[in-house]
């Protein structure tokens, strides 16, 4: 029975490790493929080990941009954009969340299932009726074209925030009424502590979202200064000419770090906020 153990602990962990590689594989490669040399990077395409080194080169001529614009002015933009983004996002959905729940209104049923609609609706059919309205606002191929979408709130986010809500008691509320709170009082100093897990996870994932969105600077933006990294990686290839492909993946590997640095100083607070824990303390 001992030897059985052993033999399934064994194969468990070995098959994990192998499917952890597969999954980790195209981020190596794309590390690798950074400091591989232009010439002769896709003649051993599948090799993690360069055979000719050239980092220098081409982290230098990431940097140096494309079109006259340095990589340090589209990572500044998209820092912007996405920092800017995610604050209205998360803040938005959190007084939504709490309208929601707390607060009692004629129609909020009715209020709250149209919300949760609209996750069933395509992001790219919202663009329509969103670029009208910044064209008209005077807002196209400006930041503020790029954060006003994401600036009030988000049905995923919401619906997470409520779920949080509708598992603290009441009793809370009542008690900081007692105490002389108002409802931004309950909101900010009672409500805003416990839910923090959601808040963290909401930020997280508007953070990667509002990061990695190709579609929308695509449509709204026109000036290259005011590119994002996603739009700007796109201009490292072009068929007409040369295709830096050192330099896209230099830039590319650079452009996880944010992320990444994000996600591994919040992911307790992610896995706390997906496993809806409830109160502690």
């Amino acid at each position: 029975m001992r030897k059985k153990e052993q033999i399934h602990s064994v194969t468990f962990h070995v098959g994990a490790c192998l499917l952890g590689f597969i999954m980790i594989y195209p981020l190596l490669w794309l590390l690798a493929s950074s400091f591989k040399s232009n010439d002769v990077m896709f003649q051993d395409a599948y090799s993690l080990i360069p055979k000719v080194w050239d980092a220098a080169t081409n982290y230098k001529s990431g940097l140096e941009g494309v079109g006259g614009v340095s990589f340090g002015t589209f990572f500044m933009n998209t820092i912007v954009v996405t920092i800017a983004g995610t604050a209205g996002c998360v803040f938005i959905s959190l007084l939504a969340a709490y309208a929601f729940t707390r607060i009692k209104f004629w129609g909020s049923g009715f209020l709250f299932g149209c919300v949760m609609m609209t996750m069933m609706i395509p992001p790219q059919v919202m663009v329509v009726p969103q670029y009208i309205i910044l064209k008209k606002l005077g807002l196209i191929d400006t930041r503020i074209a790029l954060v006003l979408p994401w600036f009030f709130g988000g049905a995923f986010f919401i619906f997470l925030m409520v779920q949080f809500f509708r598992g603290i008691p009441r009793e809370l509320d009542e008690a900081a009424m007692i105490d002389g709170c108002g409802k931004a009082g309950i909101l900010f100093r009672v409500l805003v502590p416990v839910v923090k897990p959601a808040l963290v996870t909401a930020s997280i994932f508007a953070f990667y979202w509002i990061w990695q969105d190709f579609f929308q600077p695509l449509i709204f933006m026109s000036t290259t200064k005011k590119f994002t990294i996603s739009l700007a990686l796109n201009m490292y290839l072009d068929p007409n000419s040369y295709n830096n492909y050192g330099g896209l993946f230099a830039m590319s590997v650079i452009s996880l770090l944010p992320v990444v640095i994000f996600f591994i100083i919040f992911q307790k607070y992610l896995v706390d906020g997906i496993a809806m824990d409830g109160i502690k303390g």
